[in-house]
């Protein structure tokens, strides 16, 4: 190979891979912003790991001191363990072990069939994650529905649990105010909407994102659906076990809440005596994640 064949080679190969990189981002947006949320765990420090419970694979991310007391984080309806990504790294520096798991369909987790869904069988779920990882007691935190879960984790198994932490938590004797539908958008006018909902001033979608967001929606809306389903019979919420609980437990809540307005957390805090109830401002449902700077110092101080 020629001198000026070596230049352009190495002048052609980068911007064709940026090329390449281009389209490839432009067909498939989801696909690299769940890789990037991956790489960040990595960086982090994280480890991504998998275990089977009650036959089920299911993925998780261990992260900080393998010494250090452990928390347990439990995500939401739709979501994934990296959606702690912003708030995790916070209990890390304070030498917490933390625990991240996907739950069965969702995530990296197995997707099965002929599971429920429900509130109280993701709840067994755990459970059996503390069981199988010889985690005899946690401090154990969730989020929206992953807050529900924690509640019935807490009533059914108290001394699994040393303390609470419950984040814009779903749980309540409650009917939405809002189109359970949104959750499994099938238009760009309904992610907008569910955007609306989530966060308050919620960013402009470009068309090619929407496009891939809405086809990774109708992927995974029967698992969403399922479990929506089972939640709004309203079998499985907490009003009556809230009073039962001994635990110390932290409520904290976006003041711009829409999916589960602060009412809802203030009778929740009614309910639980014990309790103490953080508000910040200008925060929404996604309030972990977008306000994770300024929530995390109250976090860590109840558990310390």
């Amino acid at each position: 190979m020629t001198k000026p064949q070596r230049l352009k080679w190495f002048i052609g190969m980068p911007l064709a891979l940026i090329v390449v990189s281009a389209a490839a981002f432009w067909a498939r947006p989801v696909s690299f912003f769940r890789g990037y949320s991956e790489l960040r765990m990595y960086l982090s420090g994280a480890q991504s790991r998998s275990t089977t419970v009650a036959g089920y694979r299911v993925h998780y991310y261990a992260m900080g001191p393998q010494t250090g007391p452990p928390v347990v984080l439990v995500h939401g309806l739709g979501a994934r363990a990296e959606d702690w990504q912003n708030l995790a790294p916070y209990l890390v520096r304070a030498g917490y072990r933390v625990y991240l798991p996907d739950l069965p369909g969702y995530g990296q987790s197995e997707k099965p069939a002929a599971f429920s869904y429900s509130v109280q069988d993701e709840a067994a779920v755990i459970v059996g994650f503390l069981n199988v990882l010889g985690l005899r007691q946690v401090d154990l935190g969730g989020w929206s529905m992953g807050g529900w879960i924690a509640q019935r984790v807490a009533a059914d198994h108290p001394a699994r649990v040393g303390k609470l932490l419950l984040f814009d938590s779903a749980g309540l004797h409650e009917q939405p105010s809002w189109d359970t539908r949104l959750f499994t958008p099938s238009t760009p006018a309904e992610l907008d909407q569910l955007d609306a909902l989530l966060m308050p001033n919620p960013p402009t979608v470009p068309d090619f994102v929407a496009s891939d967001i809405l086809r990774h929606s109708e992927r995974n809306a029967w698992v969403i659906r399922r479990a929506l389903a089972s939640m709004l019979t309203g079998r499985s919420t907490t009003d009556n076990l809230l009073p039962g609980l001994k635990m110390p437990v932290l409520i904290v809540w976006g003041a711009e809440d829409r999916i589960t307005p602060l009412s809802q957390a203030e009778k929740m805090h009614r309910l639980m005596p014990q309790s103490l109830l953080d508000v910040f401002p200008a925060c929404g449902h996604l309030a972990p994640s977008q306000c994770a700077a300024q929530i995390a110092p109250d976090v860590v101080a109840f558990l310390k």
